[in-house]
């Protein structure tokens, strides 16, 4: 039995997971609030005291640059050691990966219907994979082929430099520099990220919020606040930041595509994406994916699905486990 988990700014999950073959199942499964909790190592006694088990392996997605076997999460105070979560859990050794590194190893598990389509494409079946995840954060990561399969990569892509492709842009970051010392595109493609968007675009005279709206932003968590009220056309205003951020998405999922030369199709994961996929369905993100000059045909023959499995690092955690992939 192996014990997966997800580790992210907002969530923690944990799970434990029989490998059979190219099967996997959970068997049990937890989600805890991250910031509730002052580690790894205590988020993991409570899951394992409720769902005690003979482990075989373990293996964690964290969001964060894994190195050596130890990292420090981004948007998270915890510091986890794969040295020290080994000894807890009585393993020789326990792997330790980035989120969206677990989430890569996660798409050779899942099925058709854990997908949406939105540009089919022509798949090149060798050819380099990335995925972009926008959630608490930005995460992107590669696959490349090795002769037999796709493997893994991690990278920290999201932390990359904003770059403006037009006038309202351009103000954009100028507006972000006197927040920010340094504008990354995860700055603005992310929960928080929309949320900034959104005082962008109300500060700078470019829609109005009603009272009730902001009442609203003011009892609960902004973004999804702003994206539901952007899909159901409830405020113009949610829908102008809905739609900037949508194709800021679409802009760097194309400038990843092309460093990486993703011709075996773009995934994006996190947690934001299934919740809007009605607004990645619209034309505004692949018009920006694909806005790269003379390079437009290249990106337009890569094939782009949203993954719509909220386990997915979950279970590439578990195939990481499995395949003895261990840091």
């Amino acid at each position: 039995m192996i014990l997966a988990g997800d580790i992210g700014g907002t969530n923690t999950r944990l799970a434990l997971v029989e490998v059979e073959n190219e099967g996997k199942q959970i068997l049990a499964e937890k989600t805890f609030q991250s910031r509730e909790r002052t580690s790894l190592e205590t988020t993991l006694d409570e899951f394992l005291s409720l769902h005690p088990g003979d482990l075989s392996g373990a293996s964690f997605g964290i969001a964060g640059p894994v190195r050596n076997g130890r990292c420090e999460a981004t948007n998270l105070p915890w510091v986890v050691d794969a040295k020290t979560v080994a000894r807890q859990l009585h393993l020789k050794q326990v792997g330790l990966i980035n989120d969206l590194e677990a989430n890569a190893y996660g798409i050779a598990v899942l099925q058709n219907k854990d997908f949406v389509l939105l540009n089919k494409g022509v798949r090149s079946p060798k050819g380099n994979q990335a995925i972009i995840s926008a959630g608490t954060g930005l995460g992107e990561a590669g696959l490349y082929w090795d002769g037999q399969g796709h493997r893994p990569f991690a990278s920290e892509g999201g932390h990359v430099d904003f770059a403006p492709r037009n006038h309202l842009e351009m103000e954009l970051l100028d507006y972000s520099l006197k927040r920010y010392r340094r504008v990354s595109y995860e700055r603005l493609v992310s929960g928080p990220g929309l949320l900034h968007l959104y005082y962008f675009l109300r500060d700078t005279g470019k829609g109005e919020e009603p009272p009730w709206l902001a009442e609203e932003m003011r009892q609960g968590d902004a973004a999804p606040v702003i994206s539901q009220h952007a899909l159901d056309g409830k405020s113009p205003l949610c829908f102008q930041a809905l739609d900037l951020f949508v194709s800021l998405y679409g802009a760097e999922a194309g400038n990843l595509a092309l460093k990486l030369l993703a011709t075996g199709g773009v995934y994006l994961g996190g947690g934001i994406a299934p919740k809007i996929i009605s607004g990645l369905k619209e034309p505004v993100f692949m018009n920006a994916f694909t806005a790269k000059g003379r390079l437009r045909p290249l990106l337009q023959d890569i094939p782009v699905r949203v993954i719509m499995n909220p386990k997915t690092a979950l279970l590439g955690a578990a195939r990481h486990a499995a395949l003895g992939s261990a840091a």
